[in-house]
């Protein structure tokens, strides 16, 4: 009987880009999927500061552009790491803009002018909005007992926490008079 093409599909991808692993058929795609998820995701957002970063203006605008730049940074160290926890474990990842456009959660904001009070919210919403992402792939590496991935996941919560803090810290209203 001949295969149909879905599954011809899927056991050529097996056949080419499958590697060895001792995690469930069925655990790996959806951990995989997650990931490629989450990766959409984390290219978005690396998109959204860098662009936040490149507009900055106004009186807090070189705290705020080193804050929008460091944090890209880190956004951008999570891509590779990311993509290639997909592949070690069997799994395949993004392939194209277009696939990050249409995975992703993170929503574009193309306008002009953006107040930087208004970057700064938008991005800690993006972000809060990762760690929700992060964890729920989280718990799927616990139901697949992939603790390697697991172990990535916690870094890149704790790492994505701390810029959603020091982004509410920076839109948090003055309680002093001399600010």
């Amino acid at each position: 009987m001949a295969k149909s093409a879905p599954d011809a599909k899927a056991a050529h991808v097996k056949e080419y880009l499958g590697t060895p692993t001792d995690l469930k058929a069925d655990a790996v795609h959806e951990v995989a999927v997650g990931l490629a998820d989450t990766l959409a995701d984390v290219f978005a957002l690396y998109i959204k500061t860098k662009n936040f970063h490149w507009h900055m203006s106004g009186r807090h605008f070189r705290d705020y552009h080193l804050l929008l730049d460091e944090q890209s940074d880190q956004i951008f160290a999570m891509t590779d790491p990311m993509a290639e926890r997909a592949r070690k474990i069997g799994g395949t990842t993004l392939h194209s803009v277009g696939e990050i456009s249409r995975r992703t959660q993170i929503q574009d904001n193309d306008a002009l002018y953006v107040t930087p009070e208004d970057m700064l919210a938008e991005l800690r919403d993006d972000n809060l909005a990762l760690t929700k992402r992060l964890r729920q792939v989280h718990d799927l590496c616990g139901e697949a007992n992939d603790v390697a991935t697991a172990s990535l996941i916690e870094n890149w919560i704790d790492e994505t926490e701390r810029r959603t803090w020091f982004l509410f810290e920076s839109t948090r209203p003055a309680f002093g008079k001399n600010d």
